[in-house]
């Protein structure tokens, strides 16, 4: 079923039951990788904020969350220019972090990202994120270790992606319907 959000129109993309199932095989994933560690995961708000809390509740090693959030976007692109609202609060110092993300779609957020943490002298640093973009992102990430789907460059929301700081409740994800 179709669904409005103001002047767009989106259609669904990827089902509920397609997302939970994705994410319970990365987080296996982690907890096998992680299993002999206790990581400090970052989630990236908003957007990750359900993707990670359904994330954490199967990841069996120990951990500890702690939160960013830099704001990009303005409607349905990215501004390009990165402002931090919510900066790392932990010690990372020779931690192991794994990076949690919604979308990782031209890459300037989490490049911006990465050289924060890398400043703070980390054991290790991995990235996770539900959606990937490639043909959208001219970035390389040794970090990306961890992608729940790899999509093509269509304007996403729901899960707790939103437009217009709309739709991030919504179970599924959806997708921006041809005109």
């Amino acid at each position: 079923m179709k669904i409005q959000i103001d002047d767009k129109t989106f259609e669904p993309f990827i089902p509920e039951a397609k997302i939970l199932e994705r994410v319970a095989e990365v987080a296996n994933q982690i907890t096998e990788d992680y299993r002999d560690r206790k990581p400090l995961i970052i989630g990236v708000l908003s957007g990750s904020f359900l993707f990670l809390a359904d994330l954490v509740k199967q990841i069996t090693p120990p951990t500890e969350i702690s939160f960013v959030k830099i704001a990009s976007y303005d409607g349905e692109r990215s501004t390009g220019k990165l402002k931090v609202q919510l900066g790392l609060y932990s010690d990372l110092t020779d931690r192991h972090v794994i990076v949690v993300e919604d979308i990782v779609d031209t890459g300037h957020t989490l490049q911006f990202l990465l050289e924060m943490i890398y400043a703070e002298k980390p054991a290790s640093v991995q990235v996770c994120s539900l959606l990937y973009k490639p043909a959208a992102c001219g970035l390389s990430f040794k970090e990306l270790s961890y992608i729940g789907f790899e999509i093509p460059s269509e304007f996403v929301l729901g899960y707790g992606l939103d437009y217009k700081g709309r739709g991030r409740n919504l179970r599924d994800i959806y997708r921006l319907a041809p005109n």
